[in-house]
């Protein structure tokens, strides 16, 4: 039987996704807009990363991006033997961690429980929308928006939501990772659906601490 601690991600993930804003941006042939709601739920399952997108923790706390790092990278020979870690962010509420292909090319995003060392591959985005990685992976998909334009959607949400600004965005299989910034400071991320052009913003961070680079 599982712990409470243990039981963090589930939790977590369906409070998430329950609360996240999300944005839908629906592009005809003319290029029109329009907004509307969208939403999306999933859990991980029993099983491995290959099979879940879920490693359990060791019940050791993480406490500094090293071994969030360390954590994640075996999370990501699990899940693919060519998988490295890029970027490792720390937040109030988790870690998190980009992988990437041995070309640098992005994979997908994980979260790493500061509590028992569990990584999970990240709900919403990673989970929903990543056309290879994710639980409804659908290899072939063609994106229809180029990297400026989820740009320019992520800016026109942002725009709607205190004002923030965004950096550049970082593509991954079907959509795009963007940075939220209040001034020169990450504030926190969002994500664009590269075929819809939706926006899913991560509430579940909490507040930005510090990150380490890719190595």
């Amino acid at each position: 039987m599982r712990t409470a601690k243990e039981l963090w991600v589930p939790l977590i993930a369906l409070l998430a996704m329950l609360g996240s804003g999300i944005w839908l941006v629906t592009q005809d042939e003319d290029d029109d807009r329009g907004f509307g709601p969208w939403g999306g739920t999933g859990m991980p399952m029993m099983g491995g990363p290959a099979e879940s997108g879920w490693l359990a923790g060791d019940r050791d706390p993480v406490d500094d991006l090293a071994e969030a790092r360390d954590r994640a990278d075996d999370f990501a020979k699990e899940l693919g033997p060519e998988l490295r870690v890029g970027e490792v962010m720390r937040f109030a509420n988790n870690y998190y961690a980009e992988l990437e292909e041995t070309d640098g090319d992005k994979a997908t995003e994980v979260l790493i429980n500061p509590s028992t060392g569990a990584v999970q591959l990240e709900f919403g985005p990673a989970m929903m929308w990543n056309t290879r990685y994710g639980m409804m992976a659908r290899p072939g998909t063609r994106a229809r928006l180029s990297a400026e334009q989820a740009r320019d959607v992520a800016q026109a949400w942002a725009d709607d939501h205190g004002g923030l600004a965004v950096d550049e965005p970082e593509a991954f299989p079907g959509y795009f990772t963007l940075h939220t910034l209040e001034g020169d400071r990450i504030e926190g991320m969002l994500s664009v659906n590269a075929v819809t052009g939706a926006v899913w913003y991560h509430s579940w961070h909490g507040e930005f601490e510090e990150m380490s680079e890719g190595e």
